[in-house]
């Protein structure tokens, strides 16, 4: 490589191509920063030597030479699987393996996978003669490696080569998994749990049956939870591709031993995956319900609040994803009792995760059942002492009754309290109807944007937005427009820049005509703001306006604001404004 720099300088003394001389150079520099920059551009290097001594001189080089910092290494990682036309093609592609194999084995994790993930990219430019005879050696050298790190990087390349490969290439790689299945170092049985799922889907069915299964089952009884935990996932993957008749013999067992798993995190995996799992069994009968609803509920009960807590979470989505034939039924007898428990829990992140969810839980069991049944779990809810529990919504049905505890949980002292509210609004709107939630609630709701809290003005603006979007653009001009109109004028800038946000919102909830109509006027005068905060606001909104506008009010309306803020006398504003136009290529 010397020879080559040496031989650059000479030619390029006094030609175009002294720069590539000295980035050359700057690979060998003590300093990072130049060793990095000159990585950064490792493509330009590459162009100036061309495809033969790239792969030549310049690939010889990275591998033999460069042992740096983890910084320079995650650039050149990520650089190399770029390099394919750099080297000549998909026909010398593989030239390219000695380097990133190296780099797959270093200590740093966050190198290795980035490598993984370029050699899994130029795995694809290989032709299926040349996979076999130079990418399959390499996954081989990485899965029988002397140190974890190459073992644990082995367990990303599978996936990408097995489809590709001849049948006795294809048990050679079955079996080298299942030793890192059975790897005695624990971070290689978890790289090879994490990539089990995405390995599954490329396998024939009769491989997974009669071979795959074994090492999935032997992971899920793994000593160590961070293994176990991992195969949740999977359950999933080998859920999605194996026959329903061999589900329960191959899957069942596996989810039965995860639920109940002696690990907590194991569990929480399992409620955070559930809906999940939940889908990829598909078609199911009213045994399965009853048995998934089981394990659910459980779930919900569990010792851990944080397991109660993820599951609590998923209500909504597992009920919804029930068979319409046996939810109700199994939403009134099983999850409904447990959710009245939970109502009392004693850990409040569990009953903030259930406040989240429990409202959407109306419209999947209907009127009869929300009133029965959900109604006075709302009520319950709203009145809870705890500040994070109080953001659930009433219905029509309990309008008298639950409509006074929203307006006080509304103006409540704690921020916390009513910015759950804010973010509640459109459901409330969507059950309680436009005409009652206008005369009721949307007073308060053109309150929280004179709230001293930004956080709950800026969710008041996103609200609107939500509710414009609901009820439609007349809406919107005959009630939100107004107040935007009075918060623009008004003397505190923090109101003048919430109008301006709320504007913004809107013009994205209702389109060009109208945001012609009734958000350009406005913000048209807030761009003479006397504050620069608000000024460059504007030029920060409009980059957002003008994705909503036609070309011709993004020439004729908004360039012109724009080009007024280049030239203000403040920084701040010229540099928002210079930005904006960048964005929008005005």
């Amino acid at each position: 490589m010397a020879a080559v720099m040496d031989t650059n300088v000479e030619e390029t003394e006094n030609g175009s191509l002294y720069p590539i001389a000295v980035l050359i150079d700057e690979l060998r520099n003590e300093d990072v920063q130049l060793r990095l920059n000159s990585i950064r551009k490792l493509s330009t290097i590459a162009l100036a030597l061309g495809v033969e001594r790239t792969r030549n001189e310049l690939i010889h080089f990275l591998t033999d030479t460069i042992y740096d910092e983890d910084e320079v290494l995650l650039v050149l990682a990520e650089q190399l699987g770029n390099f394919t036309p750099l080297v000549g093609g998909a026909d010398f592609v593989h030239c390219l393996l000695p380097p990133l194999e190296n780099l797959a084995t270093v200590e740093e994790t966050v190198v290795r996978d980035k490598a993984v993930e370029s050699l899994r990219k130029i795995a694809e430019k290989h032709s299926s003669a040349a996979l076999e005879e130079h990418f399959i050696p390499m996954v081989k050298r990485l899965a029988t490696g002397d140190w974890f790190t190459s073992r644990s990087s082995a367990c990303g390349l599978f996936s990408v080569c097995y489809p590709r490969v001849g049948p006795a290439v294809k048990a050679e790689l079955r079996n080298m998994y299942r030793q890192l299945c059975r790897d005695d170092t624990p971070m290689v049985r978890r790289a090879a749990a994490a990539k089990m799922g995405e390995f599954a889907k490329v396998l024939e069915k009769d491989a997974i049956v009669e071979e795959y299964n074994q090492m999935f089952l032997d992971l899920v009884i793994d000593e160590q939870d961070s293994v176990r935990l991992l195969m949740v996932e999977a359950c999933i993957a080998m859920s999605s591709v194996i026959p329903k008749a061999d589900m329960v013999k191959h899957v069942k067992p596996a989810l039965v031993a995860l639920i109940e798993d002696k690990s907590w995190r194991v569990r929480y995996m399992v409620a955070e995956k559930f809906v999940e799992l939940q889908n990829a069994l598909g078609g199911m009968d009213e045994s399965t319900v009853n048995e998934l609803v089981g394990y659910f509920t459980n779930l919900l009960k569990d010792a851990e609040g944080e397991v109660r807590g993820a599951a609590a979470q998923r209500i909504e989505g597992f009920c919804k994803t029930l068979p319409e034939a046996f939810r109700e039924q199994a939403i009134i007898n099983h999850i409904l009792p447990v959710i009245k428990e939970l109502v009392s829990d004693q850990n409040q992140h569990v009953k903030g995760e259930l406040a989240s969810v429990i409202m959407g839980l109306g419209p999947i069991v209907g009127k009869q059942v929300t009133e029965t049944h959900l109604l006075p779990i709302y009520t319950a809810m709203l009145r809870d002492s705890t500040a994070e529990v109080s953001d659930v919504i009433g219905a029509s049905m309990m309008r008298d009754e639950v409509l006074p505890a929203v307006i006080e949980l509304g103006e409540d002292g704690k921020w916390r309290v009513r910015l759950a509210l804010v973010t509640l609004m459109p459901l409330l709107a969507q059950q309680l109807g436009r005409e009652f939630f206008d005369e009721k609630l949307l007073p308060l709701c053109m309150t929280w944007l004179t709230d001293h809290v930004h956080a709950i003005r800026e969710a008041a603006t996103n609200t609107l937005k939500q509710l414009t979007q609901k009820f439609g653009g007349e809406w919107a001009t005959r009630t939100l427009v107004p107040k935007a109109v009075q918060l623009s004028k008004d003397n505190n800038y923090l109101h003048r820049q919430t109008a301006l946000s709320m504007l913004t919102g809107l013009s994205e909830a209702v389109g060009n005509d109208q945001t012609v109509a009734d958000v350009l006027p406005i913000v048209k005068q807030l761009a003479n703001d006397n504050v620069p905060n608000v000024r460059f606001n504007v030029a920060k909104s409009l980059v957002r306006i003008g994705k909503i506008v036609s070309p011709s009010v993004l020439q004729s309306e908004i360039k012109p604001i724009l080009s007024q803020l280049g030239g203000d006398t403040d920084f701040d504003v010229r540099y928002f404004a210079d930005e904006a136009r960048t964005a929008l290529n005005l």
